[in-house]
């Protein structure tokens, strides 16, 4: 059976998950445009720092910071972020975001979602929907 074209986007998103860095909880995310990957991205370190998961130390794990707050403690730069950055917007207007989260245990986040910062990076960006497993948001 031949994949949809989300699957085969949300697919690849998995796969650039792989590469994040984050000792919590991992995303990755693909944007397309006009059926090509434009850009992707994971979270991670930005260049050059180092990564939480070689240091084995995160400061929202250790503060016991609940998912989904206090994202200015965090060293990571979201895997929505990279992706945009790694596009540039002029290759995002009017393009879909894919978007996959790992747990750290290899399970599948159910709904991903972006965060607050990253909706508003997405909207600014010019991106038109984000697909996930489950749902696609519009903007």
């Amino acid at each position: 059976m031949r994949l949809s074209k989300n699957q085969y986007y949300l697919n690849i998103a998995l796969a650039v998950s792989q590469r994040g860095t984050c000792i919590r909880r991992n995303y990755g995310a693909v944007i397309v445009l006009q059926d090509q990957i434009v850009g992707t991205g994971y979270t991670g370190s930005p260049r050059g720092r180092v990564n939480c998961c070689d240091t084995g130390k995160c400061l929202r794990n250790e503060l016991n910071i609940p998912s989904g707050e206090r994202y200015e403690l965090c060293n990571s730069v979201h895997a929505e972020a990279n992706a945009i950055i790694s596009a540039g917007r002029d290759k995002c207007i009017g393009a879909t975001l894919y978007l996959v989260g790992v747990n750290i245990d290899g399970s599948l986040i159910e709904n991903p979602e972006p965060c607050q910062m990253c909706e508003r990076l997405i909207i600014n960006s010019g991106i038109k929907e984000v697909v996930t497993k489950n749902r696609i948001i519009t903007y």
